[in-house]
C-alpha cells in the first residue's frame, strides 16, 4: 500500500488495527497524561507508552501535545515534556494489600468514599497491609474500570513484626513471614539471626527499608521453635496478632499489692445481697466468673432477679499500670488451648472472680419482675454478694431435667422467665443466629485427640437471657436520662446492608432454601425461618457463618444507634468486665451518672471504642487462625479414608468443600482433577467439564479424602473420592 493522502493524515491505526482519528488520539493521550498525574513524557515515550504502531498516527502524536497544551489541558516544560493540569484527590486510608501485584486503600470515612483504590505494587512506597497512608487519587478511572492512584507518603506501620520460617544460606538469611499479605520476605544479616537455625519459626522485627531495595531489612527478636511443635505453633499465632506473651513486672507487682480484705466501710456503701439465693454458672473449665444470678420471692407476689456483675473498676483505678494494660489489651483472647487474659491472674481469677462462699463486690442491675416475665421495676447500683454454689453448665442443665439437686427449683423457674424473655425478643424482631462452635479434645502436648462441636441447651440461654437484659436496661437507663445527649459506650449493630443481604440469598438458593429481602422485621423473620431449616443439615455451619458475615458487624461507640440483630434500641456491655474493657467503661461512665456527674466530652471516649473494636477484631482472628491450625493437624492425624462433604465454595482455580464430620474446609485444586478440563461459569459458580458436561457447584454433596496437609499455612488439600474427578494419583503427606 502507498502513503494514505493529505485529507487522511489524521488518521491511522493503533495497536490492533483500530482505526483512530485526531480527536481520538488527543483524547487518548489526554487521558494517559491525566492517569499519570505529576509525571513528565516526551512526545517519544508517550508513543511507546500508548504502544502506537502506525507511523502515521506516531507523527500525530507531537502535534497533538502542542495543541493541548495550547489549550491549556496539559503543560509543557522548556525541554518539551509534557504533564497533566488535572487536579488529583489527596485521601488517606488503610491498605489492604491483597497479592503481590496491587493492594486496595480503603479510605477514611471522612472522605466518603465507598469504592476502594487500587494502587500498583511498584506505586504503594514499601506500604503493607494494614498501614496508613495518604494517597493521589488519579483524575480519571483505570483500565481496570476502578480508581486508581499511588501511595505519597506512609503515614503510620500498622505492625514490624512478623512471625515466619527463617531460611539461611551460606552467606545471608531470609525470614518467609507466615501472614499471608505480606508478600516479601525479610533479608536478615547472619548477625542478627539471635541463634535461630535454618527452618526454625521466628519472630523478626523490621528494622530498615529503604527506597529502591527489593526486601525490608530485619532482625530476629524471639526464637520460636521448630516448626510443627504445638507451642511453637501457638506461639507463632500470638506474636503473628501480636498478643502479649506476659505481663510488664510492674503491672503484676501491681495486682499481686492489691489488699483481699473488704472493708466495712466500703460494705455499708452498698447494697448488701449477702442473705439471698445467689450463684454463678460458667463453663467447667473457667475460673474467671464475671456474674452471677440472685432470686428470690417477694412479700407482693413479685420475684426479684438480680444480676451480679464483678466490680473490676473497684480494683483497677485510672491511670494506673493496670488499667493501661487492660486498655491496651482490650479484651481476653481464647485461643484452642489457652486464654490470653485481660487482667492479671490475681484479678481475673482471684479478687474480681464471683467465687462461691465468699464475700465479693459487684455491681447490679436488679429487676422486679412478674410472672410474665414483665419488668415491674429496675434498680441499678454497687453491691455486694456472697455465692452460694459455682455451677457448671452441665450440672445446672442436669438438675433441671433431672428435676433435682441444688437449687433445681430456682433454676427451673430462671428458665421458665428467660424463655419467655426470649420469645418476646424474637418476637420484636432479633435474629436467632446459633452459630456451630467447634471444640478440640487435646492431650498434654497439645495434639489434638478429638473434635466436637460445642452444643448450646436451655442453661446457656437462659444466662444469656439475663445478661442481655441488664445490658439493655443499662443502656436504655442512660439513654432515657437526657435523651441520648450523655456520653455513653453502646454496642451498635446497623441494619444489613440490601445489596449484600441479596448477595447472600442468592447464595442460599444454590442449597435450595428461599429467603424473601425486605426489611425489618421482615428481613428478622426471613433470616430465622432459614436458620430453623437448615437446623442439622449439612449446610448448616456454612450457611450460618455467610449470614453473619452479610451482616454489619457490632461495633462499640458513643453513638445510641440501636442493635439490629437483638431487637434492642439500645444495647451495652455492662456484663463481663473481667474479659472486656468496654464494660470497664460502662461502669465507670455508669457510677459517674449515678454520681450526679455531667457528662464528660466525648471524643476521648470514641477513640476508646474504636480501639476497642479493633483489639476484638484481632482477638476473633486470633481465634479462628488457632482453631483452624488444629482442624489442619487434626486432619492430618485422623483415620486415612472417604469423608462426606458439602460444596461451600466454588472458584477458577478450585472447589472449597466443609467435611461434615469435622466441620473441616480444603480445598481440591481445579488442576489435579484429571477426568475433564473444567472450565469456571462464574454467574452461577459452578464449574462445568468440557467434555462430560458434569457440574460442580456450591452445595454439591461429594466425597472427599486429605491429601496433602500444611500448618503454616493452615491449609488442607483435598481431593474427590472414588472416581468422582481424580484418578487417585496423589499421596497423603
Amino acid at each position: 500500500m502507498g502513503r494514505k493522502s493529505n485529507n487522511q493524515a489524521g488518521k491511522g491505526k493503533a495497536k490492533g488495527g483500530k482505526v483512530m482519528d485526531a480527536a481520538q488520539l488527543a483524547r487518548k493521550v489526554l487521558n494517559f497524561l491525566d492517569n499519570h498525574f505529576g509525571e513528565e513524557f516526551n512526545s517519544k515515550q508517550i508513543v511507546k507508552k500508548l504502544e502506537i504502531r502506525d507511523s502515521v498516527v506516531k507523527g500525530g502524536v507531537e502535534p497533538i501535545l502542542h495543541k493541548l497544551a495550547a489549550g491549556g489541558s496539559i503543560s509543557k516544560s522548556p525541554r518539551n515534556y509534557f504533564s497533566s493540569n488535572k487536579e488529583p484527590e489527596f485521601i488517606e486510608g488503610v491498605v489492604d494489600f491483597v497479592n503481590p501485584r496491587f493492594a486496595y486503600i480503603v479510605a477514611d470515612a471522612k472522605h466518603n468514599i465507598e469504592e476502594d483504590i487500587l494502587i500498583k505494587e511498584a506505586d504503594l512506597k514499601n506500604a503493607l497491609d494494614g498501614d496508613r497512608v495518604r494517597v493521589m487519587v488519579y483524575p480519571l478511572k483505570g483500565n481496570t474500570g476502578r480508581m486508581e492512584g499511588k501511595v505519597l507518603e506512609l503515614l503510620e506501620r500498622s505492625r514490624d513484626e512478623f512471625v515466619g520460617r527463617v531460611e539461611i544460606s551460606p552467606r545471608f538469611a531470609f525470614v518467609v513471614p507466615d501472614f499471608k499479605k505480606m508478600h516479601h520476605d525479610i533479608f536478615v544479616h547472619k548477625g542478627d539471626l539471635g541463634g535461630a537455625e535454618h527452618n526454625q519459626k521466628v519472630v523478626v522485627k523490621m528494622t530498615e527499608w529503604r527506597e529502591g531495595d527489593k526486601n525490608p531489612t530485619g532482625k530476629v527478636t524471639r526464637v520460636l521453635g521448630k516448626a510443627g511443635e504445638h507451642e511453637v505453633e501457638i506461639h507463632s499465632i500470638m506474636a503473628e496478632f501480636g498478643l502479649p506473651f506476659e505481663y510488664p513486672e510492674d503491672v503484676t507487682k501491681e495486682a499481686e499489692a492489691i489488699s483481699d480484705e473488704i472493708s466495712q466501710k466500703e460494705i455499708s456503701n452498698r447494697k448488701d445481697f449477702r442473705g439471698i439465693t445467689t450463684f454463678t454458672i460458667d463453663p467447667a473449665d473457667a475460673k474467671d466468673f464475671d456474674d452471677a444470678i440472685s432470686y428470690r420471692v417477694l412479700d407482693n407476689g413479685n420475684f426479684e432477679i438480680g444480676v451480679h456483675i464483678a466490680d473490676v473498676t473497684h480494683y483497677v483505678k485510672p491511670k494506673t499500670g493496670l488499667e493501661k494494660e487492660a486498655y491496651d489489651r482490650a479484651t481476653s483472647v481464647y485461643l484452642v488451648d489457652r486464654t490470653i487474659p485481660m487482667l492479671p491472674e490475681r484479678l481475673s481469677n482471684g479478687l474480681c472472680s464471683l467465687r462461691p462462699n465468699e464475700d465479693k463486690l459487684t455491681f447490679s442491675c436488679v429487676f422486679e419482675m412478674d410472672e410474665n416475665a414483665d419488668v415491674v421495676k429496675h434498680w441499678i447500683g454497687r453491691t455486694v454478694i456472697h455465692s452460694d454454689r459455682r455451677f457448671a453448665y452441665e450440672q445446672a442443665q442436669e438438675n433441671i431435667d433431672n428435676q433435682s439437686g441444688d437449687f433445681f427449683e430456682e433454676l427451673t423457674f430462671l428458665n421458665e422467665m428467660a424463655k419467655k424473655l426470649r420469645r418476646r425478643r424474637f418476637e420484636k424482631g432479633a435474629v436467632n443466629f446459633e452459630t456451630v462452635e467447634v471444640k478440640f479434645q487435646l492431650d498434654e502436648k497439645g495434639t489434638p485427640l478429638g473434635l466436637f462441636v460445642k452444643e448450646r441447651k436451655d442453661i446457656h440461654k437462659m444466662i444469656e437471657e439475663f445478661m442481655l437484659l441488664a445490658n439493655r436496661t443499662v443502656a436504655e437507663f442512660i439513654f432515657d436520662k437526657n435523651k441520648g445527649a450523655d456520653t455513653f459506650v453502646y454496642r451498635v449493630h446497623d441494619h444489613p446492608d440490601l445489596e449484600r443481604l441479596e448477595t447472600f440469598s442468592n447464595f442460599a438458593k444454590k442449597f435450595g432454601h428461599e429467603i424473601k429481602v425486605g426489611e425489618g422485621n421482615r428481613i428478622s423473620k426471613a433470616l430465622n425461618q432459614l436458620m430453623d431449616e437448615i437446623q442439622g443439615k449439612p449446610e448448616q455451619n456454612v450457611l450460618e457463618q455467610l449470614a453473619i458475615r452479610s451482616m454489619a458487624k457490632a461495633i462499640y461507640t458513643i453513638e445510641p444507634r440501636g442493635h439490629f440483630g437483638l431487637a434492642f434500641k439500645h444495647y451495652t456491655h455492662f456484663t463481663s468486665p473481667i474479659r472486656r474493657y468496654p464494660d470497664m467503661m460502662v461502669h465507670r461512665l455508669l457510677q459517674h451518672y449515678l454520681d450526679g456527674g455531667k457528662s464528660p466530652e466525648s471524643e476521648t471516649w470514641e477513640d476508646k471504642c474504636l480501639h476497642s473494636s479493633d483489639r476484638e477484631k484481632r482477638a476473633s482472628n486470633a481465634e479462628r487462625a488457632s482453631i483452624k491450625y488444629k482442624q489442619v493437624e487434626f486432619m492430618a492425624l485422623a483415620e486415612d479414608k472417604d469423608y462426606d462433604g458439602i460444596v461451600v465454595g466454588v472458584t477458577e482455580w478450585g472447589v472449597f468443600v466443609e467435611i461434615t464430620e469435622t466441620k473441616c474446609e480444603g480445598m481440591i485444586r481445579v488442576q489435579d482433577m484429571n477426568d475433564d478440563y473444567y472450565e469456571f461459569d462464574e454467574k452461577n459458580m459452578r464449574l462445568i467439564g468440557t467434555k462430560n458436561k458434569k457440574m460442580i457447584t456450591l452445595g454439591d454433596k461429594v466425597s472427599v479424602r486429605v491429601v496433602a496437609t500444611d500448618i503454616d499455612r493452615r491449609t488442607i488439600d483435598l481431593e474427590f473420592a472414588g472416581n468422582e474427578s481424580n484418578n487417585n494419583s496423589r499421596k497423603r503427606k
